[in-house]
């Protein structure tokens, strides 16, 4: 038996030896008051108790229970009906009405649960209607009973209901206790499972960081032609790479907080180009190729542009990786508009292996995919379809999918978004052009490969790099220079970037610190807003983001 069923065993157990004594105590009450014949029916019931403690005690915990609740019941009844309304034996009914709550299992025995409370009502009632000569007419004195029966009547009562209520108030509070440490250890385990993956996406960033920095450097100082397929090859591998860190991350955050939208005015055409770009020399080493088809009437729309390119990015993947011959296409068509929003339909449509009607309901689902053989031929993780079901929900719409077996497969899905005039846009983007050049900027880096990487980027854009290899190092270069921002790692030796910042704001309130930070954790986030910096970039940068986030902050005069 399990630890549930042993809870029960152990309560009709003690409630039958309790019965026993209660009933021993109403025989001789019965035999003092020269109730007979009374007594001789409360004698009789004495046995099924006894039976039902060892029968529960046995293991047969059904016939035990069914045993005592059908005594009781008549053993309460009959005792009324000898002594009449006066002693008001009834009211230990109360306790046999509730009996069956605790008895039986919601889950697993209702029919029970609704049928012995039935019981104990309709034997009540039947008492009521027969005047309480339900098994015989002879009664007790009225005075006797008033006086002797009627005050150990309320007393029996007292004494189960009490019983009853200790009792679920001790099961209330195990069950309570028991909840509270479930959450404990829940807490716990969500807490080091962010602190594992928090840890491994900075060991992990920080050498991408190199790997794609340097492909970006190696891809922009006029690679020989021979060179240039294995720097684009060692680029799309490291962003193919950080993907795949992406949708871990980002799988355990949606768990936990949903998915956050932040829309942008957004050129689709020029997104999806980029989409092309990263995807398009995987699908000509497969000796596919690659469609991309976008409606030229698309307006300008706002457009959380990094989550759509995420869901793209996605399913592109997995098209691709499905797709031995034929193509993969990427189509995005004007609808119609509907009161100033556009209504514009995505589609990925390939030539690959297709999916049955039964593995398209299996593949949304968290580590899945559409069979174990897949897995082993293809590879991944399961979690890009699931993330692109949780984005495309959060934007409001719906993925869908159209498939057949050795056909291929397309999914498609409809947003509804904002469009933006040309002339908003141009208010939007009224930024002053890019002027980096002879600005004096801190590098704050333990890594000597990513500040390689990293000064090579920032001197690429003109800017005057000066480096500092741990934060108490940092804090003393910005008392003794003038830095039009600072580029801030978080996790260094001596002091971390956290403790850094906390210390250059009691000296420098206005310089601009932005976190170079490996994680995307909002506890992260929150951290770096209460130490005083401005803002965060996430490891691995892309060079033109990077200084696009340096000119927004940048406020000082040029290096001397």
């Amino acid at each position: 038996m399990n630890e549930f069923s042993q809870r029960r065993v152990k309560l009709v157990f003690i409630l039958s030896l309790f019965t026993t004594g209660i009933s021993a105590l109403w025989f001789f009450l019965a035999r003092s008051l020269n109730l007979n014949e009374l007594s001789l029916y409360i004698a009789a019931t004495i046995p099924f108790f006894i039976c039902s403690a060892i029968i529960s005690k046995v293991g047969n915990l059904t016939l035990a229970r069914f045993v005592y609740l059908v005594a009781f019941n008549i053993s309460v009844v009959l005792t009324s009906s000898f002594i009449g309304k006066a002693g008001s034996v009834e009211f230990i009914l109360l306790f046999a009405m509730a009996l069956p709550f605790v008895f039986f299992s919601f889950r697993r025995e209702k029919s029970y649960v609704a049928l012995f409370p039935v019981l104990s009502i309709v034997l009540w009632i039947l008492l009521y209607v027969s005047d309480f000569n339900l098994f015989t007419i002879t009664k007790m004195d009225t005075t006797l009973a008033a006086t002797y029966i009627y005050p150990v009547s309320i007393f029996t009562t007292a004494v189960l209901v009490t019983y009853q209520l200790i009792f679920f108030s001790m099961i209330n509070a195990r069950y309570y206790s028991n909840i509270q440490d479930e959450r404990e250890d829940a807490i716990e385990a969500s807490n080091a499972k962010s602190q594992f993956l928090s840890m491994m996406s900075h060991e992990i960033r920080t050498p991408m960081n190199a790997i794609i920095g340097l492909s970006h450097i190696l891809g922009d100082t006029n690679p020989r032609p021979n060179q240039e397929e294995n720097i684009d090859a060692l680029n799309y591998s490291g962003k193919i790479l950080l993907n795949l860190l992406n949708n871990v991350l980002d799988y355990s955050k949606m768990e936990t907080s949903g998915v956050a939208l932040d829309p942008i005015p957004t050129d689709v055409m020029s997104a999806v180009k980029q989409i092309k770009k990263i995807h398009e020399p995987g699908c000509l080493g497969k000796g596919i190729t690659f469609k991309l088809q976008v409606d030229e009437k698309l307006p300008m729309l706002l457009l959380d542009i990094v989550r759509f390119n995420q869901v793209i990015n996605n399913l592109v993947s997995n098209a691709i990786k499905f797709t031995k011959q034929g193509s993969v296409t990427l189509k995005i068509t004007k609808q119609e508009d509907r009161n100033g929003n556009v209504c514009m339909r995505t589609e990925i449509i390939d030539t690959g292996i297709g999916i049955t009607k039964e593995q398209q309901e299996k593949i949304w689902q968290p580590f899945t995919q559409a069979s174990i053989s897949t897995n082993r031929l293809y590879g991944g993780t399961g979690l890009g379809l699931p993330i692109v079901k949780s984005i495309v929900e959060a934007m409001g719409s719906t993925v869908h999918i159209d498939s057949e077996v050795a056909q291929g497969s397309r999914f498609y899905f409809d947003l509804e978004v904002k469009s933006i005039s040309n002339e908003k846009l141009n208010q939007d983007n009224g930024k002053k052009g890019r002027n980096l050049k002879g600005r004096r900027i801190l590098l704050v880096e333990d890594n000597k490969i990513n500040i390689m990487v990293g000064k090579q980027i920032l001197e690429r854009a003109n800017l005057v790099v000066d480096v500092a290899f741990d934060g108490l190092m940092a804090v003393n270069m910005v008392k003794e220079n003038d830095y039009c921002a600072v580029l801030m790692d978080i996790q260094m030796p001596i002091m971390d970037g956290y403790t850094s910042s906390i210390e250059i704001r009691k000296f420098n309130t206005t310089l601009p610190i932005l976190a170079l930070s490996a994680s995307v954790f909002l506890e992260v986030k929150s951290k770096i807003e209460q130490s005083g910096m401005n803002g965060f970039i996430f490891k691995p940068f892309d060079p033109e983001d990077l200084y696009n986030r340096i000119e927004a902050v940048i406020d000082l005069p040029l290096a001397s």
